[in-house]
């Protein structure tokens, strides 16, 4: 069974990212499961540091850009909007260019959080880093984002 409120829509969801940190690094959303979400980032430039490899800073907002997308994706926007609540990663190897790859798998959908598994994998598939993402899943009221 599908965790899904709806079906994602791709070409909606990498609409959204119009002017923000996800079109910036060219974060694209690319596939779905009943119960992951899968989204990429190019290693170049913008996401290197200074020796030439991934910047670890990057890796985490692609992690939080998927798995919050993803818990928007379970909940009624129409009463709710999650904002993430924590983020820790794990850097385990260095990338230094195509895209990196991010997986986001539940591991608690509950009515006022949400917890994401994000694992991060080169083009050759090996895992680079491991990520958890809590999500607030907040009521709409006068201080809510603009519902985009």
């Amino acid at each position: 069974m599908a965790i899904w409120r709806e079906t994602p829509d791709l070409d909606r969801i990498n609409a959204l990212q119009k002017n923000t940190i996800s079109e910036v690094l060219d974060i694209r959303f690319e596939s779905f499961t009943d119960d992951t979400i899968t989204g990429s980032m190019p290693v170049d430039s913008r996401t290197h540091q200074p020796y030439g490899l991934l910047h670890g800073g990057a890796s985490v907002v692609l992690a939080e850009s998927i798995g919050s997308m993803a818990s928007a994706l379970c909940i009624d926007t129409a009463k709710f909007y999650c904002v993430g609540l924590e983020v820790n990663a794990n850097h385990l190897r260095g990338l230094r260019s195509g895209r990196v790859t991010a997986v986001a798998r539940a591991v608690h959908l509950g009515r006022t959080t949400h917890v994401w598994d994000i694992r991060l994998h080169g083009e050759d598939g090996k895992t680079s880093c491991i990520s958890r993402l809590t999500v607030a899943v907040v009521p709409l009221g006068e201080n809510a984002p603009a519902n985009r």
